[in-house]
């Protein structure tokens, strides 16, 4: 297969670890005989700082026509400190999804058995932990109408939705249940927002066409309890974008690190793969980044293209990495390896699994770990 993919590396760790994305990449392709072919853009920060703007029209362009983006990580510290600002790295995503109607983000939450033990939750709890996250993406209220009064004193902001937006990621939740363990819930606030009455009201309908999946229902409030008291229970959740967002931030502390977590937001005719860490400035240039989460985001692409064993392999080497403990500081704190180490292995491993072993001496002096 040949693909074109808009590489937008970002701000912070995000060129190092999308650096290690592309060569994973690339390692599936000389092994499968695939064609892919990268253009860079600039967004976020880096972007501002050359253009004046988060999103330029040339990076807008590269991604309209790219079979799919690969992103890294937008932001910097100085933005945090003047929440006033007109112009902002995060624009730039928020505006690439709108352009490309990027109305699905799909975020799955899993576990491995050599990290039960880095959660801050119990292991007996996480153990087994499997579900999928689908979040609207593109309404809601981060994209409703903003208004403060003439005398600043008050403000609102305006949450709509259509049964249009909410049939299109309902049935993408609907058969994704359907291929797994057949469960999926919806977590709203019907009891007081109308909204959420008419999520709960569409959804219970369009059920009905996928009588193979048990539907269930949970306030946020509750969600996001059990999503800490027993997280296995879950198969398929689907939200709104503000619920969505909350949830899937709690969600990423069960695995252990934040940097495992990769994601995918998906439209009709683009889609767009990025980890779900964020830029992470203090670690910028230091090669220390955990690359696993952009790693499995290219994993989640070659899944888009139904690519199904390349995306396994992918896989199947990250958690060989996890296994050897062959893992960035955030995993590993006493005897961690490099973001480039890291990339190097599992690309390594992708090419020759069978002759593949770690010498820690090696792959410390940055050589090849095929022997």
């Amino acid at each position: 297969m040949k693909l074109e993919i808009a590489v937008l590396p970002g701000d912070g760790i995000g060129p190092e670890v999308t650096q290690q994305a592309t060569k994973v990449l690339n390692a599936i392709a000389e092994k499968y005989k695939h064609s892919f072919n990268y253009n860079k853009g600039l967004v976020g920060h880096c972007a501002i700082l050359e253009t004046g703007v988060p999103l330029p029209n040339e990076t807008l362009e590269i991604c309209t026509n790219a079979d799919a983006i690969l992103f890294g990580a937008i932001g910097d510290p100085k933005y945090d400190l003047n929440p006033n600002l007109k112009i902002r790295p995060e624009q730039g995503l928020l505006q690439l999804r709108k352009k490309l109607g990027l109305f699905a983000n799909i975020l799955p939450i899993s576990t491995y058995n050599a990290l039960l033990h880095k959660s801050n939750l119990k292991e007996a709890v996480i153990d087994g932990t499997d579900f999928i996250i689908f979040r609207e993406l593109i309404g809601g209220i981060y994209f409703g109408k903003k208004e403060f009064s003439n005398n600043g004193k008050s403000a609102s902001d305006t949450c709509s939705y259509s049964i249009d937006e909410i049939d299109r990621i309902a049935h993408l939740a609907f058969r994704a249940a359907k291929l797994r363990r057949k469960k999926l819930t919806l977590v709203d606030k019907s009891n007081v927002l109308a909204t959420s009455k008419l999520w709960r009201t569409r959804v219970a309908e369009i059920a009905q066409q996928y009588p193979s999946v048990q539907l269930s229902f949970l306030y946020a409030d509750n969600a996001s309890m059990q999503l800490i008291l027993k997280p296995t229970q879950f198969d398929v959740i689907l939200t709104e974008n503000m619920i969505g967002d909350i949830l899937s931030d709690e969600a990423s502390v069960i695995s252990g690190s934040i940097g495992l977590l990769a994601s995918a937001s998906i439209g009709k005719h683009n889609a767009l793969f990025e980890p779900v860490h964020g830029a992470y400035p203090k670690a910028k240039g230091k090669n220390l980044a955990n690359p696993l989460a952009a790693i499995l985001s290219a994993a989640l692409l070659l899944d888009h293209f139904e690519l199904y064993d390349e995306a396994e392999n992918i896989r199947a080497a990250v958690e060989k990495s996890i296994d050897l403990n062959i893992t960035t500081p955030d995993l590993n704190s006493t005897n961690h390896f490099s973001t480039t180490n890291v990339g190097n292995f599992i690309s390594d491993f992708i090419l020759d699994d069978d002759s593949t072993f770690y010498n820690k001496n090696n792959i410390d002096l940055g050589q090849s770990t095929i022997i």
